[in-house]
């Protein structure tokens, strides 16, 4: 007997689907085709790269270029690596299966530090060197990008180079020039060179660092004097800016899995702790039109049920409550919910939170960030306690039964007495809500303040663990007498977080040995080892405390080569006025605050003038009603899961198909009530790796299609691996696939002769009685298989079983006497059902 050994990881990983590719949406070109190839790398598992838009968008971008092709690859699950490094194999992209070190670029994405030790792993899995010096010209070129990059260093010693700032742009601009030294052959100290002369291109090795016996940076040197700071690189107008309208759909759940139009970029609210406020200024707006051209083409392109509209504070877009009730009109009929998942206090309008409650009916999110408005005023907040019980009150009174509060521990001059006004305030929201029907609640949230560069709190200290822990202890105390819950960030991971976001190059020693100790995923709470950290520093002879200190205003600060544009002296004005409690308007009202990003021509604030949308499109006619009822039509297709697809997990392939029935325009019938689902049902689940010939589903329509009609329809739309193969109409009132079927058939092709099957598939079928040991979650349990199979047949190079219910994996196993992993590694395929008379 042989197994099979296409994809031999994927039936021993956690999550197969992580790792199939062929998604729709996804773009496989040809190398040989290209000039240049650029793997866009996501230093996390697959569900949340998928969420990441940045990566989205470059994904499209630069696949549109004939002469680029763009590739994905995003952090294998610790399952996946240890089977990597046992076989020896190496780590590579998702659509075309080439090995990482075979492509032109690879690009990071830094949108966290507790990533970084994942960019490691996946130089490491990929058998390129860590470190640039150590890498050769023929090596893919290293460039990460992201909001960590405004403070480089700590990864300086691992990449090439890096984008500052927005990247669409850039990122082409650097694919250029690539291309450009490969034509004539330069090596790669010019290659750096010509990439220094991109505008928001940092090259670490054109700068040299230098500490002093404290521990200080005592200085930055530019080894070129044309090449002395690097300026941020900025996108001047997002009306025309690229953005993904046929987007990736992954076949597994992302964490955001919906589509997302970004409304507007840039905040200027001035909030002092917020480093996204300032490296993302100015304020720029997408046009209402523009919106919703965008979003028709992303709906259409990915079946997906939601929109969600994206920006630091979408409440902030000029006539929000236009743009909302304008695309809730339009999308009302198609059952597509519109969200709005950043709101700030101070942008809630009545009319606002009566469009949103249209949508949102969970639960409803404010940050206050400071409990009392002493702090709220250092911090710049711009709201009272006032203002937040205004909102939570009306927010009950519209039928919210939870509000979250986000809070901040740590901010600069914190007190207790600033912690007892966080509990005071979410009891004072809580009390907010009483009288109203059904109940009111509230829940706390905590996170520590991780001073940030580039914002006027960039020279603050950071609480230790033990300071950190035992805030966190107090509030949670005060809030329990509240009898209010409290949920926090881990201590040691801010701590971490913290030790990075302001670090120097010398933290490479640190990561690569916190690496080599086992690191991994230390974002994620089950894989943190702060114990591996720790050691990693005391190895090294680090104090990891040491960049959680206050800052001089007058001392070097590892990023201050990095110019965000704005210049360090407004930040330190910004502090000197957060001590003295003084506040900082929103320019966005017309007064300027003088932060020096805007030169008023190009670079400006850029705001939308026309709020109207176009009229929506004719609304659909209603479904036709049979004494009462909408009319029903059924028609079943019977589909089959080949190659890759196979994989694909039950919920998945459900989830698949209802995105394929949005796409092909099918006038699906959906259930009554809160939360109404498509008429769509299927059979059994079908175990992990098995390929099928034969799997149902009953489409119920609200007008007559013939079945060919629906089958074609569907079919354009199936992701690769999917097929229909045949389709018929049903009575309305006929059972389901999952109460029509009566047993499945399935076939194991033997490869060769298997010593002693016929023998044991003989006893098998002669016995009344087969208990076998079957694996569960909780430990294995004892179980008699016999009764669910009704015939076995062997024959040359085949063999066949007929289920009554349940999988074929815990017979093959015993059959073969292997363990279930491994009985899923044969070559099974569903070839038939039988169905009731």
């Amino acid at each position: 007997m042989t197994l099979n050994t296409s994809n031999e990881f994927l039936p021993k990983v956690e999550r197969p689907s992580r790792y199939l590719g062929g998604e729709l949406g996804a773009v496989c070109k040809d190398p040989a085709t290209v000039d240049i190839s650029m793997a866009l790398a996501f230093p996390d598992v697959y569900e949340i790269g998928m969420s990441h838009l940045g990566l989205a968008v470059l994904y499209q971008l630069l696949n549109d270029i004939d002469w680029i092709a763009a590739e994905r690859v995003y952090s294998p699950w610790p399952d996946l690596e240890t089977q990597l490094r046992a076989s020896g194999d190496v780590l590579r992209a998702l659509e075309s299966e080439r090995p990482l070190r075979d492509f032109d670029i690879i690009g990071f994405t830094l949108q966290y530090e507790l990533s970084y030790t994942n960019i490691l792993t996946i130089l490491d899995l990929a058998g390129i060197p860590r470190r640039r010096d150590r890498r050769f010209a023929d090596l893919p070129l290293i460039v990460a990008g992201g909001p960590c990059a405004f403070n480089p260093e700590p990864l300086a010693d691992f990449c090439d180079c890096f984008i500052i700032g927005d990247g669409e742009e850039a990122v082409v601009e650097l694919c250029s020039a690539v291309r450009e030294s490969r034509r004539i052959g330069e090596g790669r100290g010019a290659l750096l060179t010509r990439l220094s002369r991109i505008e928001g291109c940092y090259v670490p090795e054109l700068f040299a660092v230098s500490f002093g016996a404290s521990g200080q940076q005592t200085a930055i040197t530019p080894l070129r004097d044309d090449y002395r700071q690097v300026r941020r690189r900025f996108l001047a107008d997002l009306e025309n800016a690229p953005w993904p309208t046929r987007p990736v759909v992954p076949f597994t759940a992302a964490v955001h899995d919906r589509v997302a139009i970004e409304i507007a970029r840039g905040c200027t609210r001035g909030c002092r702790f917020c480093q996204a406020g300032y490296i993302y200024r100015p304020v720029r707006e997408r046009s209402p039109e523009r919106i919703t051209q965008l979003a028709n083409a992303a709906l259409h392109n990915s079946g997906h049920c939601e929109l969600s509209l994206l920006s630091l504070s979408s409440g902030d877009y000029s006539s929000i409550e236009a743009l909302l009730h304008g695309l809730m009109d339009r999308y009302r009929h198609e059952r597509v919910a519109v969200s709005l998942p950043s709101l700030r206090v101070g942008s809630l309008t009545p009319e606002l939170m009566e469009e949103i409650k249209k949508v949102r009916k969970t639960g409803f999110t404010l940050a206050p960030e400071a409990g009392s408005e002493r702090l709220r005023q250092v911090i710049n907040k711009g709201i009272s306690a006032a203002d937040l019980v205004t909102a939570t009150s009306a927010a009950y009174q519209l039928g919210w039964r939870t509000i979250k509060l986000y809070f901040m521990l740590g901010l600069p001059t914190e007190t207790d007495a600033d912690l007892d006004a966080i509990i005071a305030l979410s009891a004072q929201v809580k009390r907010s809500g009483k009288g109203t029907a059904g109940g009111a609640d509230a829940n706390v949230a905590v996170s520590t303040f991780v001073p940030k560069p580039h914002t006027p709190f960039q020279w603050e200290a950071q609480l230790d663990v033990a300071e950190t822990i035992r805030r966190q202890r107090y509030v949670r105390d005060g809030l329990r007498n509240k009898k209010l819950r409290l949920k926090w960030h881990e201590a040691e991971m801010s701590f971490l977080e913290g030790v990075f976001a302001r670090g120097d190059r010398r933290l490479a020693a640190v990561l690569e040995r916190a690496v080599d100790l086992g690191c991994r995923f230390d974002g994620w709470r089950d894989h943190f080892r702060f114990d591996l950290w720790q050691q990693a520093f005391t190895e090294v002879g680090i104090d990891a405390a040491f960049y959680l200190r206050q800052r001089d205003e007058d001392e070097v600060l590892p990023w201050d080569h990095i110019d965000c544009g704005i210049p360090k002296a407004f930040l330190l004005d910004e502090r000197h006025k957060a001590f003295a409690l003084e506040y900082t308007p929103d320019c966005r009202g017309g007064v300027c605050s003088g932060c020096g990003v805007c030169d008023f021509e190009t670079l400006r604030m850029r705001l939308v003038e026309n709020f109207e949308l176009s009229a929506p499109p004719e609304q659909p006619v209603l479904p036709v009603l049979v004494d009462g009822e909408e009319e029903r039509h059924k028609v079943r297709l019977r589909l089959a899961k080949r190659g890759k697809a196979r994989f694909v997990g039950h919920l998945e392939f459900m989830t698949a198909i209802h995105r394929a029935a949005r796409r092909s325009g099918l006038p699906v019938r959906f259930s009554q009530g809160f939360h109404p689902a498509p008429r769509i049902s299927f059979g059994d689940a079908l175990s992990l790796g098995i390929e099928s010939e034969a799997e149902l589903i009953d489409f119920e329509l609200t007008e007559e299609r013939t079945p060919q009609c629906v089958a074609t329809a569907l079919g354009a739309q199936l992701p690769p691996g999917f097929h229909v193969l045949d389709a018929q109409a049903l009575a309305p009132g006929a059972p389901s696939p999952g109460a029509a079927i009566v047993a499945s058939v399935y076939e194991v092709t033997l490869a060769a002769p298997a010593t002693g099957l016929a023998e044991r598939v003989a006893a098998f079928v002669a016995a009344t009685t087969v208990e076998v040991d079957r694996p569960k979650k909780q430990g294995t349990v004892r179980v008699d298989i016999r009764p669910a199979v009704m015939a076995i047949d062997v024959t040359a190079g085949r063999l066949r079983l007929t289920l009554r219910k349940g999988s074929p994996l815990v017979l093959l196993a015993h059959l073969f006497g292997l363990e279930l992993e491994d009985a899923r590694r044969l070559p099974i395929c569903k070839v038939d059902i039988i169905l009731n008379d």
